[in-house]
């Protein structure tokens, strides 16, 4: 039985976007594995489990419902699968729905390496039965100063961390996504690709920080970063890396793809603070996508309303010079 947290407004058929065209059979379903803790000690034993059953983009997910939600009316599923900022498939907002589908999510791997005791490579369906996947409604938003309200699927960052057995020395965790250019034909020219991401071990291990699989209840569509990807709900958007391919447990502040772009507009931190303009716009008002033809002009709330959770993570810094 699928469980899914309370929704305010349910999801029309009109409203689904079609299957990629290359999904010509549907994966078996796979049940909700109970025994989580079984599961976890055959991963700690052996490493790399037995191959798990592919799911694909569109499959259910046996979420049970999380404490982690908020009330905001709901963005629905078609407006967050088809305006995304995921520049390895165009950077026009509307370009990653209809490119994505080139992207080959099955054989996908993780690898976990740098200052850990357990670094290994993980198949991504091994980490998606690893623990019971929750449904956490969070708020998304996004530095251009739009936001939306996504129910997304995964358990927290810190249980993989956990088992990957960080050192003592390691204090940042690095996110590097795929990069191919023949799966991401509209892979722009400038960048330094692979895009890169970063946390500080301690953001990395807040229980807010979602490891992702999916969300509406079904596996990631390719355009929202699959196959599996991090949310971080109290940051901008591309703090939260897509389609991960390796996560690096290292010592220094790594290097992140638009902080090295232009350091002045995105931080290393850039933690959702409405008093630090972007220095071509107003932070202090978001603009939300949710159930209405037109987008709605809201204040943007401190760490995007969740300082409760983690504001005591930055207790004596500078929020303006660490934006």
């Amino acid at each position: 039985m699928i469980v899914r947290s309370s929704r305010g407004n349910e999801i029309r058929s009109s409203e689904i976007t079609p299957k990629q065209a290359f999904l010509e059979h549907k994966a078996t379903r796979r049940g909700f594995l109970a025994g989580a803790g079984a599961i976890g000690a055959g991963f700690l034993t052996h490493g790399l489990m037995e191959p798990a059953n592919h799911v694909f983009a569109g499959e259910k997910l046996n979420s049970v419902a999380s404490k982690y939600t908020v009330s905001d009316t709901q963005t629905t599923f078609q407006k967050a699968t088809n305006w995304n900022n995921f520049y390895e498939f165009g950077t026009d907002k509307t370009d990653p729905a209809h490119n994505a589908h080139t992207l080959h999510t099955r054989p996908w791997t993780v690898e976990l390496s740098g200052l850990v005791k357990k670094k290994q490579t993980v198949g991504v369906d091994d980490l998606l039965k690893y623990r019971p996947i929750e449904s956490r409604v969070y708020r998304h938003r996004c530095v251009e100063a739009w936001s939306m309200v996504i129910p997304w699927d995964g358990y927290s960052l810190s249980e993989l961390i956990n088992f990957a057995e960080p050192l003592p020395s390691a204090k940042y965790v690095q996110f590097i996504s795929k990069v191919d250019r023949s799966q991401m034909p509209e892979l722009p020219s400038g960048y330094d690709w692979p895009y890169s991401e970063g946390l500080r071990m301690d953001e990395a291990m807040n229980p807010l920080t979602l490891l992702t699989f999916g969300c509406y209840g079904e596996v990631l569509p390719n355009q929202n970063g699959a196959p599996v990807r991090v949310v971080i709900p109290w940051k901008y958007g591309f703090k939260s890396a897509k389609s991960i391919v390796k996560i690096v447990f290292t010592d220094k502040q790594p290097k992140t793809l638009w902080n090295e772009i232009n350091s002045s507009e995105y931080g290393f931190y850039s933690n959702v603070n409405p008093q630090v303009d972007h220095p071509r716009w107003s932070q202090g008002h978001e603009r939300r996508i949710d159930t209405g033809f037109l987008p709605r002009t809201i204040p943007t709330q401190m760490f995007n309303g969740y300082a409760d959770q983690v504001a005591s993570m930055y207790t004596g810094m500078d929020l303006k010079k660490n934006y």
